[in-house]
């Protein structure tokens, strides 16, 4: 490859590493503004998610995990420790999934 280069002429040398450049620049420039278009469509997404998520979250929801949690108290006797926690939780996640 070295003697290929020494046997071209200068000028043709000279433009052929000047394309190169030119050739290396426009094609990381288009993967780093690429990237950048990424990240910022991927906060705008996630931005757009979270404020779906709060509007869709409510007072309700949080009632009927504390309603199924007094059901379950008055149901079946006083559990001991954290297994009232336990059985909230277990109520309300059965509650949740079949809404």
């Amino acid at each position: 490859m070295l003697p290929l280069l020494t046997n071209m002429p200068k000028d043709v040398l000279i433009t052929q590493l000047k394309d190169g450049l030119v050739l290396l620049v426009l094609g990381m420039g288009t993967v780093f503004v690429f990237l950048i278009i990424l990240i910022f469509a991927t906060k705008l997404m996630s931005r757009i998610i979270m404020g779906m998520e709060k509007n869709h979250q409510s007072a309700p929801a949080a009632a009927k995990v504390q309603a199924a949690a007094q059901v379950q108290q008055k149901a079946a006797p006083a559990p001991q420790g954290d297994d009232a926690a336990v059985a909230a939780a277990i109520a309300a996640a059965y509650d949740r999934s079949r809404n």
